[in-house]
């Protein structure tokens, strides 16, 4: 027998039709004299009906258990009109079988498949991946991960784009993470990398003159592990020759256009856009989640002749009074307020000051330090009304503004006010260029070190770095940083300066990175691009809580894989080839 049909795929226009079905047994039901399964595979389940009539099919279908493989000849009926199931595409018909065949039996599964609301251990689900993938939910996530990649090469490909494979085994180079390397047999001592990202390899592209370049890119980056990431991960990697910002900005509308539709998603008319300064400024964030309009407030002013020394001392050493307004938390209590400046502290801040507006006056340990005046401008500066709370910190911007942002969100979560199916996307632009690392205590790029410097900038590159802006854009959705891009450095002169900046001597350049520096002097175009985050998007489409869920064989939360049970020890034998030695157990090396 050769399948005819996938389970989902039968309706209406199948009645009286005879199909050959492959699938699984999702579910068995004795009704004692009748028998009826429902049989599934990736498309959905239709409902077998087995009776005694047809004997043969009938003994079989007594035997037949959960997970069970069939192969099934029927004919497709319809149901009387009290028996159909809208809850189901196939709910209309069922097949009643003259043939079935048991392709392979099934021990009872340790992931209950059908019973897709029951909770199960997730290092259980990544134990028995195979089962947990037969899941509906998963099916479907799997599915959603197809056509969101569908979509998004067969725009591309409209647009021009080629797709372009670069390699696997590369050498180390210092991109911010740390690399998994790859012993070389034939050559001892020597190491290969995986691939962090294709960055420098879509560069040399444009140099090669591909002028469109795009790539599903798999990346490894050795750290430690979050919802959000895993060590070796998916980005939508793209690459343009002579673009500005707004050329890259509008490929990649229209490319999550199209993924979006694949989805099934509303596409937004138009993704607004913020400076990283304003976004900072009023979200405390430079992936500010736009779906609650919650925003951080200077009160410096309100607060200058103040007798709150805090403040007071704040202000003078160049720093602000910026504060969050909580709608209708006046009466929070004494737990909650005590909660919110404990996130508050370990976000980083020296403490939390607060100020509860309500009918009968202001509630507040640091309301002694104001007049009545000053009070009420502090509540108009905050746009605070009766009934709200107002929470202040007083720092430098570097502390405020992540603390900030963090109690935003907190807020947010707390006073629900986060629309369930709401989707913000906003592009962030005109980064800082470089950043000071405080514990490695130098310049650091804040994206790589390969991003371009704003023109109007280049003058205080040497004189005021921390001043300059970078052609950088990243693209934020719901508060989860979607993908980041810029656009190039492509003359050498301008790549050795930033090496320089970020503490590189020109040995060490010329060791890291002596082959792009040598194919910049050889024409070199203006290039750009960016690269999307594959995992988060269709985690964020498909409402999962994990890229995890959306990754076929994913790893956990420590880098293991239950199912392989990698990573895992190799023989000496392997080791030898690859000119390695491990130190004995309880030795240090």
């Amino acid at each position: 027998m050769r399948r005819t049909h996938y389970c989902g795929e039968l309706g209406l226009q199948q009645v009286g039709d005879e199909v050959v079905l492959n699938g699984w047994v999702h579910r068995r039901r004795d009704h004692g004299g009748v028998i009826f399964v429902d049989l599934r595979d990736r498309s959905g389940w239709v409902q077998l009906v087995f009776n005694p009539d047809r004997p043969e099919a009938f003994r079989v279908a007594d035997t037949l258990r959960s997970e069970y493989v069939l192969e099934v000849r029927g004919r497709v009926v319809e149901r009387a009109p009290e028996l159909v199931n809208p809850k189901i595409p196939t709910g209309a018909v069922e097949v009643v079988p003259r043939e079935v065949t048991v392709l392979a039996q099934a021990e009872p599964s340790p992931v209950p498949v059908a019973e897709e609301d029951e909770e199960v251990d997730e290092v259980v689900r990544l134990r028995y991946r195979y089962l947990d993938l037969r899941r509906p939910a998963m099916v479907e996530r799997l599915a959603l991960r197809h056509r969101v990649t569908q979509a998004i090469r067969r725009y591309l490909d409209d647009q021009g784009f080629w797709e372009v494979e670069t390699p696997m085994l590369t050498r180390s180079t210092p991109e911010g993470a740390r690399d998994f390397l790859v012993p070389s047999r034939v050559t001892p001592g020597r190491f290969y990398a995986l691939p962090q990202s294709p960055q420098l390899f879509k560069q040399l592209l444009m140099v090669a003159g591909v002028d469109r370049y795009y790539q599903i890119a798999r990346c490894f980056r050795d750290e430690d592990l979050r919802a959000d990431r895993q060590p070796e991960f998916t980005q939508v990697d793209l690459e343009m020759s002579f673009p500005d910002p707004e050329d890259v900005m509008a490929v990649t509308e229209g490319l999550l256009g199209e993924a979006l539709r694949s989805a099934g998603a509303p596409v937004p008319p138009y993704i607004p856009r913020l400076t990283w300064a304003e976004a900072m400024e009023r979200f405390g964030s430079d992936k500010p989640d736009l779906r609650f309009a919650l925003e951080i407030r200077d009160l410096s002013a309100a607060v200058a002749d103040c007798s709150f020394g805090v403040f007071r001392t704040a202000l003078e050493r160049g720093g602000r009074v910026r504060g969050i307004t909580a709608p209708g938390l006046a009466g929070a209590t004494r737990r909650e307020l005590e909660e919110l400046t404990e996130l508050a502290t370990a976000a980083g801040a020296g403490g939390l000051a607060w100020l509860a507006f309500g009918p009968e006056g202001v509630r507040s340990p640091v309301a002694k330090f104001f007049t009545p005046e000053q009070l009420e401008r502090l509540r108009e500066g905050s746009r605070a009304n009766s009934g709200d709370l107002l929470l202040l910190v007083a720092d430098r911007d570097q502390v405020a503004s992540p603390v900030l942002g963090r109690l935003r969100g907190e807020l947010a979560r707390r006073l629900e006010l986060v629309p369930s199916d709401a989707m913000a996307f906003v592009w962030v632009t005109d980064f800082p260029l470089l950043e000071y690392d405080q514990e490695e205590r130098r310049l650091v790029a804040m994206h790589h070190p390969f991003t371009a410097p704003r023109e109007e900038d280049l003058a205080r590159l040497e004189t005021e770095p921390l001043a300059v802006r970078a052609r950088a854009y990243d693209l934020v959705l719901n508060g989860v940083e979607l993908g980041g891009g810029s656009i190039r450095i492509h003359r050498p002169d301008l790549q050795r300066r930033i090496f320089a900046l970020i503490g590189m001597s020109p040995a060490e350049a010329a060791d890291k990175f002596g082959f792009l520096l040598e194919a910049f002097r050889h024409g070199a175009p203006p290039h750009g691009g960016i690269a999307l985050g594959l995992d988060r998007l269709v985690m964020l489409l498909g409402k999962a809580a994990s890229i995890r869920e959306v990754i076929a064989f994913p790893k956990t939360a420590r880098g293991n894989c239950p199912l392989t049970e990698a990573p895992a020890v190799v023989s000496q034998a392997q080791l030898r080839e690859l000119h390695l030695k491990l130190p004995e157990p309880g030795r240090r090396s």
